[in-house]
């Protein structure tokens, strides 16, 4: 079933499982040759100069929250489309299938409902301005309905930011949802973002505002500040909240270090030392994006740290690559805006992109980590 909703002017389609190729004309980015870009020659035995970025799959909405799930000789990609609200599940030979529906906001779909719920996106086509020609003819805009950031817990539960949906939900084996946490100190969310699972089994996630219209200044806000916030034993806890915008987390291999990026507003990453109760502390700045004079479009969203301790932030242009020393070594040319990424395949030396209307592969020659329930084809 489908419903079309009008909120301040913005189109969008409210539906079960459709893809956005299904409702506009298809965007077709034009392809990068030669995508790789070194910096430094310690990329040599990162990826190869010759690798080729791959298109997966068009057609999409905003596609996020990407995380590889490997269980013996089965394997699949999950992701989100955010304006669609859902979770899609890829197979390694591109076909894809719901998930989830209604991954993000449950609530009634009325024109009351929907002009509080959600920020508004676009996708960065030209929406023209005042004096000039026009928009690009592909201009789109939409609401952020859905969830965001998926993770995989010790029993191979999908760990998922509702986003929109301002909480945090556990998928449960018969596909029912558990409500994990919404409300820190009685305070709502504004929007969870992003989250990892530590092999001890706390999961660490970050909320910002993007579950609200109008941002830090909306009237529905709640919790002070964005933050990271850690449950572990049932428990709720803040651990970082000396930042002033919150996204993309990552823990180094050892999980001595927690990374934590800023998004846009910063596009910066920090790192914490990890203690044995789980909280974090000595946040420094780990690497600045800004200070290499990449003028591309794109900015710190998703983040992955390889199996040797490399990180790799979603930056301008698409995807970086960052020494555990904290040295831009090189990058990833996405043909679209990145918003995050994952290792995967079975061997999970593919690192797949979400790339706004679209996922993309390329090859690595380093494996990533994987989640701690999955497990390699025997």
């Amino acid at each position: 079933m489908k419903k079309l909703c009008l909120v301040f002017g913005v189109l969008f389609l409210v539906t079960t499982g459709v893809r956005m190729a299904e409702t506009q004309t298809l965007y077709i980015p034009t392809p990068i040759d030669k995508p790789v870009i070194r910096l430094d020659p310690a990329l040599d035995s990162i990826i190869s100069t010759n690798a080729k970025v791959e298109v997966v799959k068009r057609g999409f909405g905003f596609t996020e929250g990407t995380v590889w799930v490997q269980h013996g000789k089965e394997g699949y990609l999950l992701f989100t489309d955010i304006p669609a609200n859902v979770i899609n599940k890829m197979t390694p030979d591109g076909k894809v299938s719901v998930f989830l529906d209604r991954a993000g906001y449950v609530g009634p779909i009325t024109g009351v409902e929907m002009e509080s719920v959600g920020s508004i996106n676009d996708n960065h086509k030209d929406r023209g301005e005042p004096g000039r020609r026009g928009p690009d003819p592909l201009y789109r805009q939409f609401v952020n309905i859905g969830a965001d950031g998926l993770a995989v817990d010790l029993e191979g539960r999908v760990i998922v930011c509702t986003y929109a949906g301002r909480s945090m939900i556990r998928i449960e084996k018969d596909g029912k949802r558990t409500l994990l946490a919404d409300r820190y100190e009685g305070k709502r969310f504004n929007g969870t973002n992003d989250v990892v699972v530590k092999k001890d089994g706390a999961i660490y996630f970050t909320d910002s505002y993007g579950g609200l219209r109008y941002g830090a200044k909306d009237p529905l806000k709640e919790v002070d500040n964005p933050a990271v916030f850690m449950i572990k034993d049932g428990r709720l806890t803040r651990v970082v909240d000396d930042m002033p915008s919150v996204n993309g987390l990552a823990f180094s291999p050892d999980e001595k270090y927690l990374y934590v990026n800023t998004g846009g507003s910063g596009n910066s990453i920090r790192r914490y030392e990890v203690q044995p109760d789980g909280t974090v502390k000595n946040g420094q700045l780990f690497f600045d994006l800004r200070k290499d004079p990449d003028k591309s479009f794109g900015y710190t969203d998703g983040m992955r740290v390889d199996s040797k301790g490399n990180v790799y932030p979603t930056g301008p242009g698409g995807i970086w690559i960052i020494s555990p020393e904290g040295k831009h070594i090189g990058s990833i040319r996405i043909p679209e805006k990145t918003s995050n990424l994952t290792f995967g395949d079975a061997d999970f030396k593919t690192l797949y992109a979400a790339g706004m209307t679209s996922i993309y592969k390329i090859r690595v020659l380093i494996p990533g980590i994987p989640c701690h329930s999955c497990s390699a084809p025997q």
